[in-house]
């Protein structure tokens, strides 16, 4: 299957400090890199899932791939064949009506002064798209989401959390787009909404041939919904490959311990309990980035910095004792490793 999105070394800078700031403190790098050397593909009609913690850089990187965010020099983003850094606002204006984004928020995302008739019409208005019957196209829209035609004059504030993702799914396959950019759809949802939102998600992608490129923290999400998966920490992937490979034999510790903390099955054995907090992007850990936190750290890990390779077919990961290939003495109980002293 070809792919339809291709990313290659992706890097997003953000300023901290202002030029006088950097000038009177002294600080010589003044930026923090929130998105550092990415690259991965999406096929047609396939769900790839980028997860990690709060300020892993996955919504930064979804914002870059939908032109919401300027990519640094060296980077390269083809969609449909054509290479979208550089272009102008002008030029990415002209292939978005392919590429959607449905935002975290689902009421917040909703402008409150307006009905969802109107929010429904805006993909078209915005496109120049008003030679169709607009009225029409929202009853046909809130059809392919599951709302009752009623629902064309309701508000915002009118919706629950469920029915206004429904709202924002279908703003965003509007105009029949290619990709769908899904940053947290299921966030604060209740367990039996999200399952609502992942079979509509799953629905629409074989009736539309979507792509869907997910954002979330939300593992049972990622197993229900993606066929590959990446995990990120500190604006990098740790971890690459199928989905069911991923949850299987997680190679990376960070892996392991977001899967025991969602209380998959497959993570009961051998649970990793992480300790400490996610480190500043403005003061990376030399060496593996991880190593502050994790429970099989070794003296490599603090000096050496990974690149990320093949851990197994189809399944790459960014650290230097991948858990599968990992001698028996780090495969050890994890509690009288938390319990060792560190440096």
């Amino acid at each position: 299957m070809p792919n339809l999105l291709e990313v290659s070394d992706v890097r997003v800078r953000y300023r901290v400090l202002s030029p006088l700031m950097s000038m009177l403190t002294g600080d010589a790098n003044p930026f923090v890199d929130a998105v550092s050397g990415v690259s991965f593909s999406l096929a047609e009609g396939q769900t790839y899932a980028l997860v990690g913690e709060s300020g892993s850089g996955k919504t930064t990187l979804a914002r870059a791939i939908n032109g919401l965010v300027k990519t640094e020099i060296g980077s390269s983003i083809r969609f449909n064949d054509t290479e979208l850094t550089g272009l102008s606002q002008r030029e990415f204006r002209t292939r978005r009506s392919d590429m959607a984004m449905m935002f975290q928020d689902p009421i917040g995302s909703l402008s409150p002064r307006q009905t969802v008739r109107s929010l429904l019409k805006e993909p078209f208005q915005a496109h120049g798209m008003t030679d169709r019957d607009l009225d029409a196209e929202c009853f046909r829209l809130l059809g392919l989401v599951g709302l009752p035609r009623h629902f064309a004059d309701r508000y915002p504030h009118q919706l629950s959390g469920g029915q206004a993702r429904r709202v924002g799914l279908a703003r965003a396959v509007a105009l029949d787009p290619k990709l769908v950019i899904a940053d947290e759809p299921t966030a604060g949802l209740d367990v039996s909404i999200q399952g609502d939102v992942i079979n509509l998600l799953n629905s629409l992608q074989d009736r539309l041939g979507l792509a869907i490129l997910i954002i979330t923290h939300n593992l049972h999400v990622v197993r229900h919904i993606a066929h590959r998966a990446a995990i990120m920490y500190l604006g990098r992937l740790v971890e690459e490959g199928a989905t069911e490979k991923i949850f299987r034999a997680p190679a990376h510790p960070y892996t392991k311990a977001l899967l025991a903390a969602s209380h998959a099955p497959d993570a009961n054995a051998d649970r990793i309990a992480l300790k400490g907090e996610v480190p500043s992007l403005k003061n990376r850990p030399n060496g593996c980035e991880f190593h502050t936190r994790c429970p099989y750290v070794q003296e490599k890990c603090r000096l050496e910095f990974p690149l990320i390779d093949e851990c197994g077919n189809d399944h790459a990961c960014r650290c230097h004792f991948p858990l599968g290939e990992a001698p028996a003495s780090l495969r050890r109980d994890v509690c009288s490793i938390l319990a060792m002293p560190r440096s």
